[in-house]
């Protein structure tokens, strides 16, 4: 027993000598940080010392060629080479254009580490990343009325005065929590506060805005995003990023089902038996032999090749690269923004919005038909590497005749509910008033918002029939639209008009939030 006690030692003391060998130097920097924060603070740092920033240099990875080469910027600067990327390499980058920078134990440091840190090594994704819808999340949601009238009215306090109902505006924190956990909050240095440590008493930066990972956030360098968004800190794991749990974080529905309608697709069926012996930190990523169905990341961002070593798809980092449609329904399906700052967006009514009432695209700010037939061969490339053309074309099929058929649903379901502002049973944008204040108009809101978008990310994504149907699908959005229909229908037998009047259709003018 004592000798295989003793073996047993041996082995692991082996073991642990070859996973310090695989560490990379660190900086003597790092070196001041680690010595306090491992036992301040083990789990960010065990995290850390596993991670891949850990193990290799930047001098190391830019030795790289080749598609395995995971730093696109050229140069390095000379002092960061020859060192792992450590805590010191982060949080003192371009210290000066931090607002949050301040002096910890004799070094300049910040606490929020930005996409303009990251791009030090990852320029190429940082660009990318930049040109995206998420990088622009918080503003093209905190700027737009629109979404900021529909925000009050859920995230709202109700408040009821002499028997009218009324939504005051969201506190900061709700909102955090709430819509800008995903989108991103605004970092602003408020102050500083005196915090008492184990080692004394420490000056620290108070930050508005702060905890927040969120895909638009705005840093206090001026810069957008958050690579911790997928590649959460301190392990910035590949792994991670590619896994769809990742994306579910945000995208789980109703009003983005991604998440729920992979995991109820066939895709998603391969992927939750078979994921175990898939390698996900590849690069590039091999269909067929790394993984035998697609993630989120597959289709979206990822360097895939096939067996051949042929690229299918090149890494990305703006997720509207490979998306002819944009099928989030505001309120109908539409080609996707030419820029990601949708809040220049404005239809032909003046409002906000990518379409009109009637579902007349704002062309000029949408991105043509010859861009959406480019973005529809970049996916149905990566679709290739395992189904057959005839396969992928019925799939494609389907899917552009389930937006056609959508948006002429909302359609409907957006002239019942102009001909209800019309007759006055309901205020609307021609009122002056929200869309979304009165229950009537939310069972509007809920045909284009959950129910629609849900039948086009199922047909989309070979989400499964039960789920495009009764799920959130075709059955609540028919239900939806003959609920209007019914109620506009009660109240004109109820409230006849005399004399007969010409509905007014649908709303002409600019919306504004009162």
């Amino acid at each position: 027993m004592k000798r295989i006690i003793c073996i047993l030692s041996m082995l692991l003391c082996m073991a642990a000598e070859t996973v310090m060998a695989a560490r990379a130097p660190v900086s003597e920097a790092t070196e001041e940080c680690l010595g306090c924060h491992s036992s301040i603070h083990p789990g960010i740092v065990e995290e850390w010392q596993n991670s891949r920033h850990a193990r290799i240099t930047p001098r190391e990875a830019l030795g790289v060629t080749g598609l395995a080469r995971k730093v696109s910027a050229r140069t390095v600067p000379d002092y960061l080479l020859p060192t792992a990327v450590g805590c010191a390499e982060c949080h003192t980058l371009n210290a000066k254009v931090h607002a949050d920078t301040f002096e910890h134990n004799g070094v300049s440091i910040h606490l929020a580490v930005s996409p303009r840190d990251c791009a030090t090594c990852h320029t190429e994704e940082a660009v990318r990343y930049s040109g995206n819808l998420m990088a622009h999340a918080r503003k093209n949601l905190a700027a737009n009325p629109l979404y900021q009238d529909l925000q009050q009215q859920i995230l709202g306090r109700p408040v009821r005065r002499e028997g009218k109902l009324t939504f005051e505006p969201p506190a900061a924190e709700t909102r955090q929590s709430g819509c800008f956990y995903c989108h991103g909050t605004r970092l602003e240095v408020v102050g500083m506060e005196t915090r008492d440590t184990v080692l004394g008493e420490m000056e620290f930066p108070r930050l508005s805005g702060w905890p927040n990972q969120g895909v638009g956030r705005v840093n206090t360098d001026g810069s957008l995003g958050s690579c911790a968004a997928c590649h959460t800190r301190h392990a910035f794991s590949i792994e991670m990023a590619r896994k769809p749990h990742t994306c579910r974080e945000c995208h789980v529905g109703p009003d983005v089902p991604a998440y729920k309608v992979y995991a109820s697709s066939k895709h998603g069926n391969i992927y939750a038996a078979m994921n175990r012996q898939w390698d996900f930190s590849a690069v590039p990523w091999t269909v067929g032999k790394d993984f035998t169905a697609p993630t989120c990341a597959t289709c979206h961002i990822s360097l895939v090749v096939n067996t051949d070593g042929q690229v299918l798809a090149r890494r990305t980092h703006e997720m509207s690269g490979r998306l002819a449609w944009r099928i989030f329904g505001l309120i109908y399906a539409h080609p996707h923004p030419m820029n990601p700052d949708t809040t220049r967006i404005r239809n032909k009514s003046g409002q906000p919005l990518p379409t009109d009432f009637d579902g007349t695209y704002a062309a000029e700010y949408l991105i043509d038909a010859g861009e959406q037939v480019r973005r529809t061969e970049t996916m149905q490339a990566i679709c290739l590497g395992c189904h057959s053309a005839s396969w992928v074309r019925g799939h494609w099929k389907r899917f552009e005749r389930t937006i056609r058929e959508t948006r002429s649903d909302i359609r409907a379901a957006t002239g019942i509910m102009a001909d209800i502002w019309a007759r006055g049973f309901a205020k609307g944008p021609d009122s002056d008033d929200s869309p979304f204040n009165e229950a009537i108009e939310r069972t509007w809101c809920d045909a284009w918002l959950f129910y629609a978008n849900t039948v086009r990310f199922s047909a989309a994504m070979a989400g499964g029939g039960d789920y495009s149907v009764f799920a959130d699908g075709r059955y609540q959005l028919s239900r939806r639209i003959q609920e209007l229909n019914d109620w506009l229908e009660l109240r004109n037998q109820l409230f006849p008009p005399t004399p007969p009047i010409a509905l007014r259709g649908l709303p002409e003018k600019p919306y504004r939030v009162q």
